[in-house]
């Protein structure tokens, strides 16, 4: 290899690592042709650095070391734009690192993650020993004395561009650079989120000390003797009315939902929140609804479990009701509920499912409904029941799709060991976004069948049901932006007259124009309507 050729190698290494995008939308050829301003820096700085001193040593390796780390933020930014549109926040998001490794599991199954995480590794091995390489031949680049005081004047000049360009992106210049900044302008971006999340926890703790029915009585009054049930619908949000390809599907279903719910003599009115995030993390939603407080990262999750602000399940036992969570997502322990105020929690293990879990999805929702009634609302003497209930089928990896049958014949669930096996593996499905997005649909479609099916059943019980979504799927899935769910209130005309101040689109689907609500809201707006205060 010529002298030239390896200078040029080595700052081509630098150049690659430095454009690495950290966006799905900049994984294209179009990236290469930016000029990284970062890359005279650092190449003036290795040339400048003395190869055989001990210090020079350390500095090569402790920058060699920050490089694989902005590559390593940059490809956790990948990741989260990927699955939840929004960057990797180092402080509040180490959580999401199981989590994908899950997800990931339960996507292609153990083998393939296990092969896709020794490739990444070994790929950021690789990248590691190339920088530390490039380094070395830059430092070993001879200089002398004449030429260091112009080295470090362009080392000065670079840093100094470099900076600008952070600060002013580029539009502010009256002369344009040739390059961006691109890594450091991420970096600085880190930085900035680091304050702001560490006084976004700030601002959240005082909010936890802040309630509007502190010392407030009767609340929730005006529910009766009835049954409240929350379910919340696994990735459930506006695509399926925005997207045309979930519409068809999604639209027609709600629409004879609704013909069979009026037969029924209920009302129905339905909404518009705005979730705290997309793609994932449906506790954070849960913990929304449940606190009145926006809960967009487990940072803000971990604050609000370990404080004493009541949720609305405590203000639901104060009011005479037995209050609980059918979670079957719930495997392991779940000591976070107990900030909540259940008296009672249905997971996994004891809501009696015998048949065959269908892949992530421990039981189907129609088996989880009608255990719910078996296990809770047909006992009696009962007090009434405030549940929040979590459907799951919908969940990725969205294979097999179970059929609704008859409810008489769901039994011990075993029913559906039928269709465990039944069609593609997740790992064949997940090769192709258009087959993903279908078993999305249908997904989406099974849990809204069960979940309105479901709610026909009760008319008899009166009791006031709220289905709602938790989140918007990934981006790719929804191909839509924003973070809106869907919300629909169905019960008797009196239970719905209670909330006609909101202006709810009567039926089941809700306006396009209505306004839409931030998801923390509605807690004290439904404690607000379904209580003998003043508004």
């Amino acid at each position: 290899m010529t002298t030239l050729i390896k200078y040029v190698l080595a700052a081509l290494v630098f150049g690659l690592v430095l454009l690495a995008p950290n966006h799905p939308q900049s994984m294209n050829l179009d990236a290469l042709r930016s000029f990284p301003l970062e890359i005279v820096v650092l190449l003036l700085l290795f040339w400048l650095l003395p190869s055989d001193a001990r210090w020079g040593r350390t500095a090569r390796i402790s920058v060699v070391v920050l490089l694989v780390l902005s590559l390593i933020g940059r490809l956790a930014d990948y990741a989260t734009y990927t699955a939840f549109d929004r960057s990797f926040n180092s402080i509040v998001d180490w959580n999401l690192v199981n989590a994908g490794w899950l997800t990931l599991v339960a996507s292609i199954g153990w083998p393939l993650a296990f092969a896709v995480l020794a490739v990444a590794l070994l790929a950021i091995v690789v990248v590691a020993l190339l920088l530390n390489w490039a380094a070395k031949v830059w430092c070993r680049l001879p200089m002398n004395r004449l030429a260091r005081p112009w080295a470090l004047g362009a080392l000065a000049i670079s840093v100094a561009l470099t900076v600008a360009e952070v600060q002013f992106h580029r539009q502010h210049f009256a002369y344009n650079p040739p390059g961006e900044a691109f890594t450091a302008r991420l970096s600085a971006h880190d930085g900035i989120q680091w304050v702001s999340t560490l006084h976004g926890l700030e601002a959240f703790n005082q909010a936890l000390e802040l309630d509007t029915f502190a010392g407030e009585t009767a609340l929730l009054s005006r529910l009766g003797s009835n049954d409240v049930l929350i379910i919340f619908v696994e990735s459930y949000g506006r695509s399926s009315f925005d997207n045309p390809f979930y519409a068809q599907t999604h639209v027609s279903t709600l629409q004879m939902a609704q013909q069979r719910l009026e037969q029924k003599g209920l009302a129905t009115r339905s909404g518009w929140l705005r979730a705290p995030m997309i793609g994932g993390q449906s506790w954070l939603s849960h913990a929304t609804v449940a606190s009145g407080l926006r809960i967009e990262n487990q940072g803000l999750y971990r604050m609000l479990i370990d404080s004493q602000r009541p949720s609305l399940y405590h203000y639901a036992q104060q009011a005479g009701f037995q209050t609980m969570a059918v979670m079957p997502g719930i495997r392991l322990q779940w000591p976070e509920s107990q900030y909540f105020g259940f008296d009672k929690i249905w997971d996994a293990h004891n809501l009696g499912y015998q048949g065959q879990a269908l892949n992530w999805v421990t039981m189907p929702d129609q088996y989880t409904l009608g255990a719910f009634d078996r296990l809770v609302l047909d006992q009696e003497p009962r007090k009434p029941v405030f549940a929040q209930i979590a459907l799951i089928s919908s969940h990725a990896p969205w294979v097999p799709i179970v059929p609704l049958i008859d409810w008489n014949d769901v039994g011990d669930g075993t029913v559906f060991n039928q269709w465990a096996n039944q069609g593609d593996s997740p790992e064949e499905v997940w090769r192709d976004a258009d087959r993903v997005r279908d078993q999305f649909r249908q997904s989406v479609d099974y849990s809204l069948q069960v979940a309105f099916s479901y709610a026909e059943r009760q008319d008899g019980r009166s009791p006031l049901i709220i289905i709602l979504g938790d989140h918007e799927p990934a981006r790719f899935v929804s191909q839509r932006p924003g973070q809106d769910v869907a919300i629909h209130m169905i019960g008797t005309p009196e239970q719905i007259a209670a909330i006609d101040l909101w202006q709810w689109t009567p039926g089941l689907i809700p306006d396009q124009d209505l306004p839409v609500w931030q998801m923390d809201q509605f807690r004290d707006q439904f404690i607000t309507a379904y209580s003998d205060i003043a508004p």
